[in-house]
């Protein structure tokens, strides 16, 4: 409510809500997808410039507890719950193009690939994907060539080009290949991945690292909100500077 009189005083409002209204919009279904939509959108001016995108997660945690029981002393106990944000952003000015919501306890790997087909289909330019060994798998390998863009996620100790059910493919054994033989070159392009890392704390810095909405569906919304509004002060703030006078 403080912000929103802030607001009102600065002429951004011109009624004042209340505060129940925020939580009704927040806990409705509906909004979900005009909030992935908007963060799209809010990426769109800055395709001229990103072509190089890394992917990761990041946890967000909510005032929700479970019951679990502590392995060490065999006693049950509380365990705050979280959500997992799945994005993927630009490694130059890290604008998000695309994101993913999902329980704490989900599989990394299966949401690198619409991660990558999204912001392919809003008309990103991909030359380049980064993201750790938790998105190794054929399948993404693939989906990152498709897009006209080379994977740089490196080999895990066991990885092998044959299995015994036969040789892996051409695209796993020319990428294994350049991660074992050009190590060097390949960290060079890897290590863009820092900069997802860097997108995660900017959000959690600003706008905080937890979700006070108690219904899974507004603490849905509430994680888009925060992505949504990184993008746009992020995408004003780039706009700003090529545009301002030297």
């Amino acid at each position: 409510m403080t912000d929103l009189r802030e607001a009102k005083e600065r002429g951004y409002l011109s009624k004042l809500p209340s505060y129940n209204s925020v939580f009704r919009y927040l806990e409705a279904e509906t909004l979900t997808p005009h909030l992935y939509g908007l963060i799209a959108t809010s990426s769109l001016p800055l395709k001229a410039i990103e072509a190089d995108f890394a992917v990761d997660s990041s946890g967000f945690s909510t005032g929700q507890f479970t019951r679990w029981l502590d392995v060490k002393y065999g006693k049950p106990a509380d365990r705050r719950m979280w959500l997992k944000v799945y994005l993927i952003c630009g490694v130059r000015t890290n604008i998000v193009t695309s994101v993913e919501i999902s329980d704490g306890y989900a599989n990394d790997y299966h949401y690198y690939k619409g991660l990558v087909a999204r912001t392919a289909e809003n008309g990103f330019n991909m030359k380049e994907v980064s993201a750790d060994k938790a998105y190794l798998g054929g399948e993404n390998l693939l989906v990152t060539l498709r897009q006209g863009a080379i994977p740089y996620i490196p080999f895990k100790s066991n990885s092998q080009i044959q299995t015994n059910y036969g040789p892996k493919s051409q695209l796993w054994t020319r990428m294994f290949h350049f991660y074992n033989f050009h190590r060097e070159e390949f960290l060079q392009h890897y290590h863009k991945r820092s900069n997802v890392e860097t997108t995660f704390s900017m959000i959690k810095a600003k706008f905080g690292q937890r979700l006070r909405s108690k219904t899974l569906t507004a603490q849905i919304n509430e994680a888009l909100c925060k992505v949504l509004c990184h993008t746009r002060s992020t995408r004003i703030e780039i706009l700003q500077g090529c545009f301002s006078p030297a």
